[in-house]
């Protein structure tokens, strides 16, 4: 079964040995316009100390809006979670648009099956040319 992911592979092992398998990398993604109001109340608010409620509403429903599209994709492949998630935040077109973007592993709870041949590592292949020795 070939899949795609950003694991690391002590990270695929881990999950292996947890008996999970990966299914394939998810991502969702959610581009806000911070409008005229939200620019003016940056400005204003930006003269002085505080939060700014406008903008920080716009950052969750931006961030929950991708986190949930993330999420269908994951139950497009069936899924039964998502590990290792990352969350971008880019500011376009000088500040007037934000963009979130979330990132990570779908996987599925399977019989880990360590007790066959099959699943077990059978030759470890060193992955820096230092530790290669000539035979």
């Amino acid at each position: 079964m070939a899949f795609t992911s950003d694991l690391s592979t002590s990270d695929f092992w881990l999950l292996r040995k947890q008996g999970y398998m990966p299914l394939g990398l998810v991502v969702g993604n959610s581009v806000y316009s911070m409008g005229v109001v939200g620019g003016m109340m940056t400005g204003i608010k930006g003269m002085g100390k505080g939060e700014i409620p406008q903008i920080t509403e716009l950052l969750y429903n931006a961030r929950m809006m991708a986190l949930n599209r993330m999420l269908d994709e994951a139950n497009k492949l069936g899924a039964d979670g998502v590990i290792a998630v990352k969350l971008n935040i880019n500011y376009m077109h000088n500040g007037e648009w934000m963009e979130v973007t979330a990132i990570g592993t779908a996987v599925k709870h399977v019989d880990n099956g360590f007790g066959s041949r099959g699943d077990d590592p059978q030759v470890m292949i060193p992955m820096h040319s230092s530790d290669v020795k000539d035979v």
